[in-house]
């Protein structure tokens, strides 16, 4: 098969890294498989990964006309028998050229916590939850499956050397270091960063804990104000910044206690770490085996009930930071699990049996779904541009930025 892969971005992000790790899997298996994107930081991995990359059009609109015309152009000129789109913006742009228009087979895969109304209900999706596979169900006439975010667990094992990255952070064998990896970003991130930061804070005192936030965004110069605070307050430092790591793997393997949500979380698990999975509005849970199926069912990510304070988190990490044998033994189950449910390599026989049932059989042209999704996605435009949003929204912004930067979490709500 001719398989276009076409991730939602192309910064560092576990969406994308997932897209062109199972892209590279399904092309080591003698298939054509071409990688899309507006180029960016992980233009790098996938000229590791040995795929040929397309550039697309920069246009930031989404979904975007110039793309829309430049995917049925190279569907033509490449042959395609399949594109595969990740999350709606993508997803509508090979919609409504190559595949409305010239019949080329179209699967959507969504890792977004929600099903999006724009997406049509004719195209297969594939859901990174069986949460969200069963409300996909509901709405999609055309099949939907659930896999998992995958995790490729000969690169990501637990006989990585982190010596050097405790090195690097001052962190002693004596002291206990807990990772974040993610992204430094207000929408889904910044409550569980928050929370972690305030966790160490009060833990501090009683342990001889480093907390490493790894990654970068928007958020971080209000995260950097309240982790100054924090330092301060207990003379030394607690909680210290490494900044984005398109290979984090060393930053796992030297944690004793890692904290995260996604792929994330199943990275530091495939090593054989101890993990709390976070969410929002206050959820985190350890993974151990009496949370294994709450976790199966709804993604590593929650929501929680928005409670004020940071003693949820804080009683976690203090369970697992004060017995180096529970941490030992979680660590081992969580590698365990990530071999037997979520490896690469499970993953990629499963997607390339749907590539195989997507493939031969025609796109849908129902023309009422085909509308139904550009009314939404007009719809989305133009609430994105409505006069005032831009001023609420930085309003919005700069509330949860000062949120972060002073003691008040979570922010008041808006009156």
């Amino acid at each position: 098969m001719r398989i276009l892969v076409y991730p939602h971005d192309l910064g560092i992000g576990g969406s994308q890294i997932n897209a062109i790790d199972l892209a590279a899997s399904v092309a080591a298996r003698g298939h054509e498989v071409m990688v899309y994107g507006v180029p960016g930081p992980l233009n790098s991995h996938i000229e590791k990964r040995g795929l040929r990359f397309i550039p697309a059009h920069p246009l930031k609109y989404r979904p975007a006309p110039t793309r829309i015309m430049e995917l049925a152009r190279i569907a033509g000129r490449e042959k395609l028998d399949l594109i595969h789109a990740y999350e709606w913006p993508p997803c509508l742009d090979a919609y409504y050229g190559a595949s409305l228009l010239m019949g080329v087979p179209l699967l959507c895969t969504v890792l977004s916590m929600s099903v999006m109304p724009a997406v049509p209900a004719s195209v297969p999706l594939i859901m990174g939850t069986e949460e969200l596979g069963r409300k996909a169900r509901k709405r999609q006439t055309a099949p939907v499956w659930v896999l998992e975010p995958p995790i490729d667990v000969v690169e990501d094992h637990p006989g990585i050397d982190g010596s050097a990255f405790r090195q690097a952070h001052g962190v002693d064998d004596v002291d206990l270091l807990v990772v974040s990896v993610s992204r430094l970003a207000l929408d889904l991130k910044l409550d569980a960063l928050v929370r972690a930061v305030d966790a160490a804070d009060m833990l501090a005192g009683r342990f001889p804990l480093k907390l490493v936030l790894v990654g970068d965004g928007p958020a971080r110069e209000a995260i950097e104000m309240r982790v100054r605070a924090v330092n301060g307050r207990h003379g030394r430092e607690v909680i210290v910044f490494h900044g984005a790591a398109l290979d984090p793997r060393t930053a796992y393997a030297a944690a004793d206690l890692v904290v995260g949500m996604g792929s994330s979380a199943l990275r530091a698990m495939a090593i054989g770490k101890p993990v709390i999975v976070q969410g929002e509005t206050a959820f985190s849970e350890v993974f151990e085996p009496a949370t294994l199926e709450t976790f199966l069912f709804q993604g590593f990510y929650g929501n929680a009930d928005s409670e004020p304070g940071t003693a949820r988190l804080a009683r976690q990490m203090e369970r697992l930071l004060s017995c180096a044998s529970l941490r030992e033994t979680l660590g081992s189950f969580g590698r365990k699990t990530v071999e037997e449910r979520f490896s690469l390599e499970r993953a990629a026989e499963i997607q390339l049996g749907i590539y195989h049932r997507v493939s031969v059989e025609r796109p849908s042209r129902n023309i009422s779904d085909a509308a139904s999704s550009a009314l939404h996605a007009l719809q989305i435009q133009l609430d994105y541009y409505r006069p005032g949003r831009k001023r609420g929204q930085k309003a919005q912004t700069e509330s949860l930025l000062r949120a972060a930067c002073a003691g008040l979490w979570p922010p008041p709500r808006p009156v």
